[in-house]
């Protein structure tokens, strides 16, 4: 069947997986082999990013007057690179996690998300990936991290992750961060930068792609009804990916791999995938797929329950409720707190659905 998903456990020269040192190996061949082929790599990882903290206030709308400090991160050769990162920070010394979003193009934090954020104990952080490189529907490459790097063929995709990695890289020199604990989400775009962030940055210790869809968490192979095919995104926004994807345009079946290969690359790291089951567009049919079958392989390193898929009802967005979803999931993983009984994190919301695997997990 062309819909058949690729095995994650194999190897190239068509040995299996036995071992966990073995998946390790395999980890990496997928990494350079999807990587590449799909976002057309990712810009050089720079020699040295610094931060400059050039404002602190108080937030005194919000409970207990939270820290807001605003941040210039300076990378790229010679620090000649730059953009801006926002912290609100909760009283007390730390060290907090961090929930980092690179959504803040269009969706910064509401209040009350805000609010929730810092009542759990976290640090709310969020930059504009537009900053990074821009998002203008159009194929030009004359300005942000394209001057620097004026040589790579890496989409937009991968130039939004890349900045999700450099605000890793200051976070982690923070005295009132904990480095072990740092969170990454996004919606659509956002969700597809985010699980590209965290697939391609083990420093990043949980990750979360709400609504994120074709070239995300969603199936090539796997297309539910009216559903975002390979041919219509890059018909629209090529220049989010890699220059040779399109060669798979209605040769979807002959990709070495799927979105569940890319999940898999996260693990054993927890993965958390948010979606609409009314968004037909992000293929929540396609996101299950990818899920069960990402899932084998976090069954396989022994860690099932660090893959969850969460699901509602409703339409694209990135609401109050996914919020939860995720902050929940979040205390589950950095502190120990299990979901209550009426937060599912592996439901199927497709019980007739076939999957779309044949291949079984290692011995």
């Amino acid at each position: 069947m062309t819909n058949q998903l690729p095995d994650p456990f194999l190897f190239k020269d068509g040995k299996r997986v036995c071992d966990e040192a073995g998946w390790r190996r395999r980890r990496l061949e997928l990494l350079d082999s999807l990587v590449e082929l799909e976002y057309g790599g990712l810009p050089p990882v720079p020699a040295h990013t610094e931060l400059e903290i050039f404002n602190r206030s108080q937030v005194r709308r919000f409970p207990d007057a939270p820290r807001y400090i605003s941040c210039r991160v300076k990378t790229a050769p010679n620090l000649s690179f730059q953009f801006i990162l926002y912290l609100l920070v909760p009283p007390g010394d730390g060290p907090f996690p961090v929930v980092l979003t690179g959504d803040g193009c269009y969706n910064y934090y509401a209040d009350e998300i805000a609010v929730e954020a810092l009542r759990r104990g976290n640090i709310a952080a969020h930059f504009n990936r537009c900053e990074i490189v821009p998002d203008m529907y159009n194929s030009e490459r004359t300005s942000g991290l394209y001057r620097v790097y004026p040589d790579g063929h890496y989409g937009a995709l991968a130039a939004w992750a890349w900045g999700y990695h450099r605000c890793v890289d200051v976070l982690q020199a923070l005295e009132f961060v904990d480095p072990a604990r740092i969170a990454v989400i996004g919606h659509s775009r956002g969700g597809k930068t985010a699980l590209l962030a965290g697939a391609t940055d083990e420093r990043i210790a949980l990750t979360c792609a709400n609504n994120s869809g074709c070239g995300g968490a969603g199936c090539f192979r796997w297309q539910g009804p009216e559903s975002e095919t390979l041919e219509r995104i890059l018909r629209s926004v090529p220049y989010w990916f890699g220059p040779n994807l399109k060669e798979f345009i209605g040769k979807e079946h002959l990709l070495p791999f799927d979105q569940h290969c890319l999940k898999a690359l996260v693990a054993p790291r927890p993965l958390l995938t948010n979606e609409a089951l009314g968004d037909l567009w992000a293929n929540p049919s396609g996101t299950w797929q990818t899920h069960a079958a990402a899932r084998e392989v976090y069954r396989f390193l022994k860690v099932p329950d660090k893959i969850g898929l969460w699901c509602r009802d409703g339409g694209h967005d990135l609401g109050y409720a996914d919020w939860m979803a995720f902050f929940d999931f979040i205390d589950w993983h950095f502190r120990g707190k299990p979901p209550g009984p009426d937060r599912f994190y592996d439901r199927n919301p497709f019980p007739d659905l076939s999957r779309a695997y044949s291949w079984a997990m290692p011995e």
